[in-house]
């Protein structure tokens, strides 16, 4: 579909694909929408935010949210969560705490300077007149070093902490940011998030969006995006998250793009992502935000003492990787969605962008699978699989 196509079928309504499958592109009324983060509400409905506006970095992207109804056959209308006229509001994450009050974490940075992040927590409220209707207080940043990021969604510890998966956009003083020096770190909180400290994760270069997953036995494995764009890399904690293990690679490539991960009831692992890596296309751009425009005489950052960052590689396909190891292998790697993944430039009215990214999964306990990610950077694409998903006959090897 071209761009207006989009448009015309971002309506909410829920439309049956094949056998066991739906599917939906949510309301919205901003042109460009990225970054899907879905969460399960207490009375069983389906909540989805994300980020919309005209173009990444740009200070009119703001955080939108959705809710589906359970039974229902739609999407309601979109919210509005965020207000920050100056900043771009960026990777919503929805949280709820053990006493039930739903909090909304996400990001706010000026333009492209993501090592000038901070990271804002408000609580959000559903109407109980309407149930489709969220708001969000003013909220507060977080008392965490500029350039902390977030993606993933909290872990509440044995003891109460809510640990928060950080990825850290290092300031180099006189220099952009772009990418070279990022790391990954956990916020802490004893506090139910009134105060934080940050834990970095040592020898984590290049490791960001953390997506922590709880084991058996207590241990919590994390899964990172990586800004060389080689592999999705995977660290262990054996103490509630006090201490994590070197990254290292899974076998699963990685294109510097969003993946996500979650424990399925019968224990395996299963993580979203597309499973391509810089070895496998030569497609490349300058940087995540080389089209704003926005020249302040600062050169890119030195990658002296840091990593080389790779832009540009396709975000295609989009595929469900399974494991039963822990997460130390995916040998089953199953076809969500495929098209060329092109994403030289952000623009989405344009048709140049053909992305299928940064996916978010959901499992109930009856074992229907909730999928949810970037359509060409124009639509928030969603996908229910119903129970038995595994031996539908629409999927494929990947």
């Amino acid at each position: 579909m071209d761009p207006n196509e989009v448009a015309h079928h971002m309506d909410g309504l829920l439309q049956d694909a094949s056998p066991g499958r739906t599917e939906a592109l949510l309301p919205s009324p901003m042109i460009q929408n990225h970054a899907a983060f879905l969460h399960l509400l207490a009375d069983g409905a389906l909540a989805c935010a994300w980020f919309g506006g005209t173009l990444e970095g740009k200070s009119d992207i703001s955080i939108f949210a959705s809710v589906l109804e359970k039974g229902a056959s739609a999407w309601g209308p979109p919210q509005r969560l965020s207000f920050d006229s100056a900043h771009s509001e960026q990777n919503p994450v929805l949280f709820t705490a053990p006493d039930g009050r739903l909090w909304l974490f996400h990001t706010a940075q000026p333009s492209g300077n993501q090592d000038q992040c901070r990271i804002r927590m408000a609580e959000v409220r559903r109407d109980p007149a309407d149930p489709l209707a969220l708001t969000a207080e003013e909220g507060r940043y977080l008392d965490l070093p500029a350039g902390c990021f977030v993606r993933a969604p909290l872990v509440v510890r044995a003891d109460g902490a809510w640990l928060l998966p950080i990825f850290r956009c290092v300031q180099r003083p006189g220099q952009k940011w772009n990418g070279s020096h990022d790391t990954a770190a956990v916020g802490v909180s004893l506090d139910e998030g009134r105060t934080w400290r940050l834990e970095d994760l040592a020898r984590s270069l290049g490791c960001v969006h953390m997506s922590p997953v709880a084991l058996e036995d207590g241990r919590l494995a994390a899964f990172f995006r990586r800004r060389q764009a080689d592999f999705v890399y995977r660290t262990e904690s054996r103490d509630g998250g006090r201490s994590w293990s070197t990254p290292e690679a899974t076998d699963v490539p990685n294109n510097n793009s969003s993946i996500a991960a979650i424990r399925l009831s019968d224990g395996r692992v299963a993580m979203i992502c597309n499973p391509v890596n810089a070895d496998r296309s030569a497609d490349r751009r300058a940087s995540l935000y080389d089209e704003l425009g926005e020249d302040d005489g600062r050169p890119d950052a030195d990658p002296a003492g840091g990593c080389v960052p790779v832009w540009g590689v396709p975000r295609a396909p989009v595929a469900l990787c399974l494991s039963e190891d822990g997460g130390n292998t995916f040998p089953v790697r199953l076809l969500v969605e495929d098209g060329p993944g092109t994403c030289l430039s952000n623009d989405s009215t344009d048709g140049r962008n053909r992305e299928m990214s940064y996916p978010w999964l959901l499992a109930e306990a009856d074992g229907t699978l909730h999928l949810a990610y970037t359509y060409h950077r124009r639509a928030i694409k969603y996908v229910r699989l119903a129970p038995g998903w595994e031996r539908a006959d629409t999927w494929r090897p990947s």
